[in-house]
């Protein structure tokens, strides 16, 4: 398997945020009077990868839908400033960044998130990485589906061979509807039903790319 491209989802397969995200979550709920609504690392777990009306579906089900993504809005404003003065490259899966500069010898590397605008940028600095990516869109960028949105940046970049390297059933739906192979990262949150190759640590992505 030899792409010319490489294109990364973030949580799961770069990084593991979810109790940062948590707890900026349950800042902004505890405000607004809503500790009732608390979020935890576990109950995201099944939620990273969709995108953020499905998570605020799934969060505040008991929330009115009129006022449900606005409050999701204000979670998310909230997890960023939480992140932005919490994170550390200690979220990062072990190998990342030294993996990704090898990687980026033989292939160009990309991001495509579900994630709201301006995630993928925090995720590349406080990783170090953000040097070794060459171009980076989420769904706060583009407002579509995933696999969408690899074909979108793909087009962007004129990418003519890739790989998607993901951990969930919605990262290999993208894949497949992008018409790119994917790579599991069996070390992430999901178990999606089939997979090109698949990786237990982020650093065996150099031998299955030989």
């Amino acid at each position: 398997m030899k792409p010319e491209s490489l294109i990364f989802d973030i949580d799961g397969t770069l990084w593991d945020s979810r109790a940062l995200v948590a707890q900026g979550y349950d800042l902004q709920l505890q405000a607004e009077g809503l500790d009732h609504l608390r979020v935890t690392a576990d109950d995201l777990t099944p939620l990273f990868g969709k995108v953020m009306t499905q998570i605020a579906d799934a969060l505040f089900a008991s929330i009115p839908q009129d006022r449900r993504y606005d409050l999701m809005a204000r979670c998310m404003d909230t997890e960023d400033r939480y992140l932005r003065d919490h994170a550390t490259a200690d979220l990062g899966y072990p190998q990342v960044r030294q993996t990704l500069e090898d990687l980026a010898k033989d292939h160009r590397l990309f991001i495509v998130s579900n994630s709201q605008q301006g995630y993928p940028a925090l995720c590349m600095d406080k990783l170090g990485i953000a040097h070794l990516i060459q171009g980076h869109k989420c769904f706060g960028d583009t407002g579509l589906d995933k696999g969408a949105t690899i074909r979108l940046l793909m087009e962007e970049h004129q990418i003519q061979s890739a790989v998607y390297i993901g951990d969930t059933q919605g990262d290999l739906e993208a894949a497949e509807a992008a018409q790119i192979g994917f790579i599991y990262a069996a070390y992430g949150f999901g178990r999606p039903a089939r997979w090109d190759a698949r990786i237990e640590r982020f650093q065996d992505l150099k031998e299955v790319l030989k």
